[in-house]
C-alpha cells in the first residue's frame, strides 16, 4: 500500500477479473475451474498449450478489475454492467476462496481490493486470453469476464494513492 509491494508471484498466471452485476456463485465456480485448468503452458516434452497452472504447480495472481465490464457510451466508458461496490468485494473474496479451495491456497495471490494499483506484468509471448462464462448458464445476462496472461516470470502489484470504486 502506498509504495509497498502488496503481492507478487513468479511464473504463473495474472488474472484480471471483472465481476458483472448479474454474476452468481455459478459463474464464479465456472471461472475458477476454467482458469485453473486452461492449458496455456508447454509440457515437459515441449508440446505447446499442453499444461495448466495446476499441472505445473505455478502461481496465480488475481486482480479485481471492474473496468472489464465497461460499455462505451460514445467516447466515455460506462460501468453499469459491473457489480456495484456494495456487493463486489464479497463476490471477489468468494472467487478467491474457490480458487484456494480448488488448488494450493499458498499459490493464489491477490492485490488490494478497490485500491489504485500499479501492476507490473512480464507477459511471456505475449499471450492474453479473454474468458467469459458461457451463455448456457442459467441467465444469459450473467456473464463474467477475465483476462488471463500466462507464463509470467515475475509480477508485483504496488498500490498507489487514491481509490477506485467498483470491483
Amino acid at each position: 500500500v502506498g509504495e509497498e509491494t502488496v503481492s507478487s508471484i513468479g511464473q504463473g498466471l495474472c488474472v484480471l477479473i471483472g465481476i458483472g452485476r448479474y454474476d452468481t456463485a455459478k459463474e464464479l465456480e465456472y471461472m475458477a475451474r476454467k482458469i485453473l485448468n486452461i492449458r496455456l503452458f508447454d509440457g515437459e516434452d515441449g508440446k505447446r498449450w499442453n499444461k495448466s497452472v495446476m499441472d505445473k504447480q505455478l502461481e496465480v495472481l488475481c486482480v479485481s478489475q471492474f473496468t472489464l465490464s465497461a460499455v462505451l457510451k460514445g467516447n466515455k466508458p460506462d460501468f453499469h454492467e459491473a457489480m456495484g461496490p456494495d456487493t463486489s468485494e464479497e463476490a471477489y473474496q468468494d472467487f478467491l476462496q474457490l480458487m484456494r479451495n480448488s488448488y494450493n491456497p499458498d499459490k493464489i495471490k491477490d492485490g488490494k481490493f478497490g485500491a489504485y494499483m500499479q501492476v507490473h506484468i512480464q507477459n511471456d509471448g505475449p499471450v492474453t486470453i479473454p474468458l467469459d462464462s458461457p451463455d448456457n448458464l442459467p441467465d444469459p445476462k450473467k456473464k463474467k469476464t477475465a483476462m488471463v496472461a500466462p507464463s509470467i516470470q515475475s509480477l508485483s502489484i504496488n498500490s498507489g494513492e487514491g481509490d477506485n470504486s467498483g470491483s
